[in-house]
């Protein structure tokens, strides 16, 4: 998962690149001057091999490329009616479809064992990756080390994914220097950051292995664990276009904590649904998007704080919603028609 939390606004953008510059590149991390302290972590604390750490660390290569990506997401950088664009085209719709026939059983068994809509299992993996199709072309090694290392501004969160990283390595006996992944360090068909790999994958197929880099089974349910341990209400709406009053109150738009407004209080402040057919107890939060026209507002429910616990941007998650939508609507044309042919 690609977290939006690493955005800059332009000006801390352009000081994060000159920043980056000035320092000096470690051909050997090895040699850095927080390795030391680093090793010394995963010895003392871990019981990991002094010279297999530092063998492994001599190996990583600083990435100029990494530092300038992570600079300008398109979660910052792109307004919404461009940023959906990137995800909704009718070829990503299309094979989200197409995976989700050819896996139906896990799909189907995924969401029946975690209580996760299996939509927006599909989708989640169609945005990381494309169901697949690009699952990062950086060492994971380089990528965390060079975050960890050389980004000062999140260095502390990515020795720690670092940590995490020579951790699952161990656990999963994988060869360090080989393992692929996203700039961020981020790796399988979901695009687990080691953390969320050690904590939320799962061996869904039984050979006593998770494996979201290359198993299907095991990617599929490890996305729907991942939305279960993080409160998924099967079968719940995800967000719904807001009309809005004259004198709304500004200051609950766009709130990334989980949604506490009940609707009956956010009529109270300017916002309601466009349809008549949710509960005035549920909770949900105001959101405004840039569409074309101009500002677009929507509400956004419990599900939706869901999936920004996959990725904080509430652009990724609306996409995620939209796509998971035009998925399931293309699912159950072609099953209609298969039926009837």
């Amino acid at each position: 998962m690609q977290y939006s939390f690493f955005k800059q606004s332009a000006l801390c953008s352009l000081v994060v690149l000159l920043v980056f510059n000035a320092l000096p590149s470690f051909a050997d991390y090895s040699k850095h001057p927080k390795a030391e302290e680093f090793v010394d972590l995963l010895v003392n604390e871990h019981k990991l091999d002094r010279a297999e750490v530092v063998a492994a660390l001599s190996q990583a290569q600083r990435k100029d490329k990494i530092l300038k990506a992570i600079s300008r997401p398109a979660e910052k950088t792109k307004p919404w009616f461009e940023y959906r664009k990137i995800f909704l085209g009718q070829s990503r719709i299309d094979k989200g479809v197409e995976f989700w026939l050819q896996h139906s059983e896990v799909i189907a068994r995924a969401a029946e064992a975690y209580k996760v809509d299996p939509q927006i299992i599909v989708a989640i993996i169609g945005v990381e990756t494309l169901y697949g199709h690009y699952r990062g072309s950086y060492r994971v090694l380089d990528a965390l080390a060079t975050l960890g290392f050389d980004y000062s501004p999140r260095s502390k969160f990515f020795r720690s994914e670092l940590k995490h990283f020579f951790l699952l390595a161990k656990e999963q006996k994988q060869d360090i220097a080989t393992l692929m992944g996203s700039y961020a360090g981020a790796m399988g068909y979901g695009q687990f950051i080691p953390s969320s790999y050690r904590r939320y994958a799962v061996d869904f197929d039984g050979d006593k292995i998770a494996d979201i880099w290359s198993n299907v089974e095991d990617a599929v349910g490890s996305v729907a664990n991942y939305f279960a341990e993080h409160k998924w209400q099967y079968k719940q709406p995800v967000m719904t276009p807001s009309k809005i009053a004259k004198n709304y109150e500004n200051s609950v738009l766009n709130s990334r904590v989980r949604p506490k407004h009940t609707l009956a209080d956010l009529a109270k402040l300017g916002y309601s649904p466009k349809e008549n057919r949710y509960d005035a107890y549920r909770k949900a939060v105001p959101l405004m998007y840039e569409s074309k026209q101009g500002k677009e507002y929507m509400l956004g429910f419990d599900n939706f704080y869901v999936i920004t616990r996959y990725n904080r941007s509430q652009m990724y998650a609306r996409a995620v919603w939209e796509l998971s939508n035009e998925i399931l609507a293309g699912y159950n044309a072609k099953r209609v028609a298969k039926v009837k042919s």
